[in-house]
């Protein structure tokens, strides 16, 4: 008999003695712990459950958060029985429905807004529909390095269900061995069972999804080269300078993770006449008549033998230019570059070997 309430036995006398008919119905999964309480703050709401949220940690939060917003329906039965275990009566609410938006209003009400954003950032994860857009949309190095310890066939459909050419970029990461045993399954492999599907997406939900916020954080250097990046010249110059003195080795750091307008010259011959196609070629005479000469040499190689003198000869007849309209010139070539790799129309290096920059 569970404490202060009745037994499904004493449920069912009752009813036969009232003369009221009784309906099996199926058992419902057993809730976790987390389940139980996610339950339980539901059922307070925002009146009675604040105090209690004020005194959880942030890991607290982010776990019942994330255990609410998968909750779904709760049969009201399911609610009073498990209230009854907790206090000893029913709220007023009834049945629950568990979702993201329910658990953000509720966090709302006692949380600031940016704690409130950071956890359902984390617990909502990846954008998209289902499971398998959601991994579609995970930084292919972030979800190589989880599948690279899971077994050969959980890759092979885990890869099947995502994007092609997210998969693509998954499977050139892996390392070797594994990756040529994932195309021989995928090769072979036919229709998964419904089950054994399901059963993977909630080990990915329980296991990756929620565990996306603990992966290693960007690490600080990249974030200043990328601050450093869009500075004018001028600024970053100063700014260098000043570190230099102070750490010279973050300063140099920062300076090997910096993608500028000289590193353009990296650029393979396909990937620099695609980007040629896209600059307005007014900017590009301003970008290159401040530029060094091996820049210059770069691009004109690049171009038509006819395009290349009209660039030269608009660059000569223009005169002198202002720095800032050269920095922003460059500034704007360095950012579509960037945005065409991000997109993989073509591939920027910072000739280290084969490493390639990310974005």
């Amino acid at each position: 008999m569970s404490r202060g309430g009745k037994s499904p036995t004493d449920t069912a006398l009752a009813a036969a003695r009232s003369g009221v008919a009784t309906v099996t119905v199926p058992a419902r999964r057993p809730l976790t712990g987390v389940e139980r309480a996610a339950v339980l703050m539901l059922s307070l709401g925002e009146t009675h459950g604040a105090k209690i949220w004020r005194m959880l940690d942030d890991d607290e939060i982010r776990t019942i958060s994330l255990a609410m917003s998968t909750l779904g329906n709760i049969d009201a039965t399911d609610v009073e029985e498990l209230l009854v275990e907790f206090v000893g009566r029913l709220s007023a609410t009834g049945a629950l429905m568990g979702n993201f938006d329910s658990t953000e209003r509720l966090l709302q009400q006692f949380l600031p807004a940016d704690r409130v954003n950071m956890i359902m950032e984390e617990i909502r994860g990846p954008a998209g529909r289902n499971m398998w857009e959601k991994l579609s949309n995970v930084q292919e190095q972030v979800l190589a390095n989880y599948l690279k310890n899971e077994y050969p066939q959980t890759v092979a459909v885990v890869l099947s269900k995502i994007k092609s050419e997210h998969a693509a970029r998954v499977l050139a990461i892996l390392p070797e061995e594994l990756s040529l045993d994932v195309v021989s399954r995928m090769l072979r492999m036919e229709s998964v069972q419904k089950e054994v599907l399901d059963r993977l997406e909630e080990t990915l939900r329980t296991e990756f999804m929620s565990n996306l916020s603990q992966t290693r954080q960007r690490d600080a250097h990249e974030l200043m080269a990328d601050i450093f990046n869009n500075f004018d010249r001028q600024t970053e110059t100063r700014f260098l300078t000043a570190l230099e003195e102070n750490n010279r080795e973050s300063a140099e750091r920062i300076k090997t993770l910096m993608f500028t307008f000289d590193d353009l010259v990296k650029l393979d011959t396909g990937s620099a006449q695609t980007l040629i196609r896209q600059v307005d070629k007014d900017k590009m005479a301003i970008a290159l008549k401040g530029s060094t000469d091996a820049v210059r040499e770069f691009f004109l190689k690049n171009m038509s033998t006819r395009a290349a003198k009209m660039l030269a000869d608009d660059m000569q007849a223009m005169g002198p230019v202002r720095l800032k309209d050269v920095d922003e010139s460059q500034a704007m070539m360095v950012n579509l570059a960037k945005d065409l790799a991000a997109k993989g129309e073509i591939t920027i290096s910072k000739n280290r070997g084969d490493d390639e920059l990310v974005y």
